[in-house]
């Protein structure tokens, strides 16, 4: 008990960073460069004064859309999901549509071309819903994700590497495929249970 009291004390005395606080770079090396992303090795003194090496992938960042068609069912709004393979995953996943954000670009218009791109669907009405990094650990990609609405059909344009199955799902069916487990795809599972928990179902 004694020993844990101690330990107790001396976590206390000890200066907590605050939340705006950064790293300290001491060097930063660029080991990789490919076309999406790129790798830095950077040598670093942590918040606190831990001193740390890591190996980051620096990516520019991304944009996911979740586009419903509500015109049928308000409370049951179509959405307009995507089937592709993904060899990192070994398996064809399930997915809301989405792509990377060019330099230059602001994140709304990335999704407004990526939802064209991949979908052929236009949208009369956007709103920003969530912000996040799906894997903080050594991924220093966000992803933004933006709320779709008013929906126009047309003709996709994917790029050549795209392979895409486009459906449109009932929400209540996504939610009953995400409670089967059918659904591992990360953005997904964050737009949709966002969507369904503060405006949707459980909204």
């Amino acid at each position: 008990m004694a020993a844990k009291a101690t330990a107790r004390s001396q976590a206390a005395k000890r200066k907590i960073p605050a939340a705006d606080e950064r790293a300290t770079v001491l060097s930063s090396e660029i080991v990789f460069r490919g076309s999406l992303f790129r790798v830095q090795h950077d040598r670093i003194i942590e918040p606190g004064g831990r001193r740390n090496e890591r190996d980051i992938i620096r990516h520019g960042g991304s944009v996911v859309i979740l586009a419903l068609d509500a015109s049928k069912n308000k409370k049951d709004p179509w959405i307009v999901m995507e089937r592709q393979y993904r060899h990192a995953a070994n398996q064809f996943l399930w997915e809301l549509p989405a792509g990377k954000i060019d330099a230059g670009e602001e994140p709304l218009a990335a999704a407004r071309r990526e939802l064209m791109e991949e979908t052929g669907y236009r949208a009369a009405k956007w709103r920003p819903l969530v912000e996040y990094y799906p894997s903080p650990g050594f991924l220093g990609e966000t992803m933004k994700i933006f709320l779709a609405e008013g929906l126009q059909a047309g003709e996709a344009q994917p790029e050549a590497d795209e392979d895409i199955e486009l459906r449109l799902v009932k929400l209540s069916e996504v939610l009953k495929m995400i409670e089967k487990g059918a659904i591992h795809d990360g953005k997904t599972l964050t737009g949709v249970l966002w969507y369904a928990r503060f405006m949707g179902k459980g909204g």
